[in-house]
């Protein structure tokens, strides 16, 4: 799991819309990365709608903001299209980014324990390096600790 002030793992995936993103592509700019566990659900759907609604605040303060989730690019479009998103949703269908990010963890609920995203959040600076995460994410209250993070870079 990168910490801050490491080098933020590379990737090139999949986006919601067509097309791939690629984080070397991205130097220069601020990324703020935030995964999360499934589309439709209720917390990821509050999150994803939080982040679309203070996207022109991130670009603002010359951040590029991306959700990443394992669905597929096919449900990131259903996504997307019912709840009017405006941020980049990543497909990470091959556990590569979320692995790389140290995301994938085992999980339980109900007794039942199972492998899955920890919701977390990564602001990468300009030069590719991790400048804050946050783990174990609560949705209420995330969006604006992060737009203060970013503009505080």
């Amino acid at each position: 799991m990168p910490e801050v002030s490491d080098t933020a793992p590379d990737f090139t995936l999949p986006r919601d819309g067509g097309g791939t993103v690629s984080l070397s592509d991205l130097r220069g700019d601020i990324v703020v990365l935030f995964f999360y566990p499934r589309d439709d659900t209720p917390g990821c759907t509050k999150e994803s709608i939080g982040f679309s609604e203070q996207l022109q605040a991130f670009a603002d303060a010359g951040a590029q903001v991306f959700g990443i989730s394992k669905d597929s690019v096919a449900k990131h479009d259903k996504f997307v299209a019912k709840h009017d998103l405006t941020t980049p949703l990543l497909s990470d269908e091959n556990d590569t980014m979320c692995e790389d990010y140290g995301v994938w963890k085992e999980k339980s609920m109900y007794g039942k324990k199972f492998l899955g995203i920890e919701r977390s959040t990564f602001v990468v600076d300009r030069e590719g390096k991790i400048a804050r995460a946050w783990h174990k994410v609560k949705v209420p209250g995330h969006v604006e600790d992060v737009l203060e993070a970013v503009k505080a870079l």
